[in-house]
C-alpha cells in the first residue's frame, strides 16, 4: 500500500486571446525515464493560504503575470490527483481557476530551485493541438474542463477585458 502525502494546490488555466492555454512541460526528477508531460501554472498552498492566494502567487512566481487576488474569481473545476514526484508520492486535492488575458510575454525567472531543474518548456496549446497530440498532459481531460471553464467564466485581464 502506497502511503500518500497530502497536497492541496492551486492550478491556473490561463487562456490568452486567441483561445491558447499556457502549460509547462516537465518530468520527475528522481525518475527522468517516465518521460515529460505538459501541465497548467500553479502549486502548493503555503500554510494559512488560500486556493485563490496561492493561484496569484503561483502564476506570479511561474509567469511573471501578477494579478489581484480578486482576478482568480471562483475556481472552475476541482478534482484529485494522485503522484510520484521527486521520490514522495502525492495525493493533491486542487482547484483550477480561469484567467483570461489579452497575451503575455511569460517569464519564468521566478522559478523555484526544483522547477529550474525539472520545467523544460513552455508554450501555448490551441485547443485542437491538445485534442490531436499523443503528448501527454494533465489533467488528462484538460480539453473538457477548459470547454466548460471558458463556457461559463469571465474574462479577466488585471481588471480588463479582453
Amino acid at each position: 500500500m502506497t502511503d500518500y502525502t497530502p497536497r492541496r494546490a492551486a492550478r491556473v488555466l490561463l487562456v490568452d486571446a486567441a483561445g491558447r492555454v499556457l502549460l509547462f512541460s516537465g518530468f520527475d526528477p528522481a525518475r527522468p525515464e517516465d518521460g515529460r508531460w505538459w501541465f497548467t501554472p500553479g502549486g502548493g498552498l503555503d500554510p494559512g493560504e488560500t486556493y485563490a492566494e496561492c493561484a496569484a502567487r503561483e502564476l506570479a512566481e511561474e509567469t511573471g503575470l501578477r494579478l489581484p487576488v480578486p482576478a482568480f474569481g471562483a475556481p472552475v473545476h476541482r478534482d484529485v490527483t494522485e503522484y510520484p514526484f521527486d521520490g514522495v508520492w502525492y495525493r493533491q486535492e486542487q482547484e483550477f481557476f480561469l484567467v483570461r488575458v489579452s497575451g503575455h510575454e511569460v517569464d519564468t525567472t521566478g522559478f523555484s530551485e526544483v522547477e529550474r531543474a525539472s520545467v523544460a518548456a513552455h508554450r501555448w496549446w490551441r485547443m485542437d493541438e491538445l485534442a490531436a497530440t499523443d503528448e501527454r498532459y494533465y489533467p488528462p481531460d484538460l480539453p473538457a474542463v477548459l470547454t466548460r471553464a471558458l463556457a461559463g467564466a469571465p474574462t479577466t485581464d488585471g481588471g480588463v477585458p479582453c
